[in-house]
């Protein structure tokens, strides 16, 4: 992964990154509704995870936005060419971990290193969380099945953490459609109402694009 600095003195959000700098709570969360119809009914029974799906529409969704892909760090501000998502992980003993995976554009690629990443963080002791702690190239993803809530904040260390933080919940059937919540939490510093707007555009064409596996024969 690479990155590239972005310069203060041409960038056209820097009178916005100076202003929301200085807020004691700059963090906004919006929640938006992603249909999932055609995906439940057409591609779960074929053996294809809905987590690990929902999982790779997000890594599409920040890919596709790219002030989702930037970061401060005092008065630098950097924009990563590829995040990776550290996703919880829940554990057979009801307790949950950490897990980091790459974002690959190939569904089928990013779906296997998954499975396998997820495989590794069920198994492990330890809570994983200090394996991205010096990292800022991440973002945070996680799953509420229990509930179909209608916003989400995250605990966040304070006012200087950039990291989104990307949550979805239960689905729920209604109208002839299936959908499920999905949270978006950002540093308003670098991301704004249209750029949430670019990434939930980007979450659903990739949910449903995402290809069915073969029927066994």
């Amino acid at each position: 992964m690479t990155e590239t600095e972005i310069d203060l003195a041409t960038w056209d959000r820097a009178e916005h990154f100076r202003l929301f700098r200085s807020y004691e709570r700059p963090h906004f969360s919006v929640t938006s509704r992603v249909e999932v119809t055609r995906f439940r009914e057409a591609r779960r029974l074929r053996g294809v995870s809905l987590y690990r799906a929902t999982l790779f529409a997000v890594g599409a969704g920040i890919a596709a936005t790219p002030a989702l892909r930037t970061r401060f760090r005092g008065d630098r501000v950097v924009r990563h060419d590829r995040i990776d998502l550290s996703m919880s992980v829940p554990r057979p003993d009801g307790t949950f971990g950490y897990g980091y995976v790459p974002f690959d554009p190939d569904f089928g690629t990013f779906d296997a290193e998954a499975a396998s990443r997820i495989a590794e963080a069920e198994k492990a002791t330890a809570l994983g969380a200090n394996d991205g702690a010096a990292r800022d190239d991440v973002a945070y993803a996680s799953c509420l099945p229990w509930i179909d809530f209608t916003s989400v904040t995250n605990a966040l260390p304070g006012p200087d953490d950039c990291i989104p933080r990307i949550a979805w919940g239960r689905i729920t059937a209604g109208g002839g459609r299936l959908t499920m919540a999905m949270a978006l939490e950002v540093h308003h510093a670098l991301v704004d109402g249209r750029d949430a707007g670019r990434f939930f555009d980007a979450v659903q064409s990739a949910l449903d694009g995402i290809p069915a596996p073969p029927l066994a024969v």
